[in-house]
């Protein structure tokens, strides 16, 4: 038989992600980001059930041209634009839509040779200070844009750093809206504006200063990594609070059991002493599979698992193929545990609790995005039948 572990995609919570996106950008169309293989989660495998979104949003062509082979008709953005003038014939020929944000994408522009004029986003650097142009510039390359025969629709563009911060002041999004607005007040064309986390804190429900300007949503949202179940402002607030569900689980199974005798340890390093004669459960699941090492190293911090539907918690170091778990939790009022049975590592226990990613993320010192996309090849996956 194969090796016990696998990823499995939930189209049900996809779907029902999306609608929570939608509710909160009010009449805003959304862009669903399928970016980096949707996020993991295979473009194909989560295009049915996001087929309900106004557009997608990802980086890659070849990302773009799947979506044309799976007969999607509708608009396709390219976030970071072109990387070389002959990418522009590829979005003639897919009918893309795309981003620009410096000078050498304008000039490429101007010696394209297309029947069909392009739509694109014009970005600015509000404050991020990656991609864009500053508010100072942003209008002369917004004239540029709109005197090229080669260009239909401007649209307008930004991202914020922090969106998914505590207070709207100077470390959310307040400077980055002030600025946006000062420089493209009397300028037409589409805006967005919101990401995951600027659309469920702050689409519907920020005004500015007095003029109670439309809202944040404006006319297209881009949602991501609340799509696919994470709170964008984790640890901070839950997948509870935003009403969001998994929409990715990566389970395993028991493939052994040890019986440790207080004092002896478990894995590679003896990081993790046993306190008490304790029962350990060995799982199919290591770092090789795309599980974060750092998620138990040290006596009393491993993260947390589900073993029969019960949360427990990792022991010792993750290893490339095994890692190791504390059974007690689950046999206190139980059974005890036999090889085969249900380790869940984030996601939906066929018993029924979950266990967040945001949870895992949080105890290996890093993000839902990293372990989502960080699923290894080796690790076959499913999609569920709702």
């Amino acid at each position: 038989m194969p090796r016990p572990i696998q990823a499995t995609v939930h189209p049900a919570a996809l779907r029902h992600n999306l609608q929570r996106c939608r509710a909160a950008a009010g009449a805003a169309r959304v862009w669903a980001v399928v970016k980096a293989n949707a996020y993991g989660h295979g473009i194909e495998r989560v295009f049915p059930a996001l087929r309900g979104a106004d557009g997608f949003a990802l980086l890659d062509l070849a990302e773009a041209e799947r979506l044309r082979a799976l007969d999607w008709r509708g608009p396709i953005l390219l976030l970071e634009g072109c990387f070389e003038p002959r990418d522009l014939e590829v979005c003639s020929r897919l009918n893309l839509w795309h981003v620009v944000h410096c000078e050498e994408q304008i000039e490429w522009l101007s010696r394209h040779k297309t029947h069909t004029p392009h739509k694109v986003f014009l970005k600015m650097n509000s404050g991020m200070n990656r991609l864009g142009f500053r508010p100072a510039a942003f209008r002369a390359a917004w004239a540029r844009l709109q005197a090229l025969p080669q260009v239909d629709e401007v649209g307008l563009m930004t991202h914020f750093s922090d969106a998914d911060g505590q207070r709207f002041g100077r470390e959310g999004i307040a400077h980055q809206v002030e600025a946006f607005v000062a420089a493209t007040a009397d300028l037409p064309g589409e805006r967005t504006l919101c990401n995951s986390a600027a659309t469920l804190r702050h689409a519907l429900r920020v005004r500015l200063g007095d003029e109670h300007a439309p809202a944040l949503a404006a006319d297209w949202v881009r949602a991501g990594i609340a799509l696919y179940g994470s709170a964008p402002d984790a640890p901070a607030h839950d997948i509870g609070h935003w009403d969001l569900r998994p929409t990715m689980t990566l389970a395993s199974r028991l493939i052994a059991i040890q019986d440790v005798p207080a004092g002896e340890s478990v894995g590679y390093g003896s990081t993790f002493v046993a306190p008490r004669r304790m029962r350990v459960g060995i799982v199919a699941c290591g770092y090789a599979d795309g599980y974060p090492r750092h998620a138990s190293l040290g006596q009393d911090h491993g993260a947390p698992v589900l073993v029969r539907g019960v949360r427990t918690r990792l022991v010792g170091r993750v290893s490339m193929d095994m890692l190791a778990v504390d059974l007690t939790p689950v046999e206190t009022n139980g059974a005890p545990c036999q090889l085969g049975e249900e380790v869940v590592l984030w996601g939906r226990s066929a018993h029924g609790p979950v266990l967040p990613i945001d949870e895992v993320a949080q105890a290996a010192g890093t993000i839902a995005y990293e372990l989502m996309c960080a699923v290894a090849p080796r690790v076959p996956f499913a999609v569920d039948d709702d």
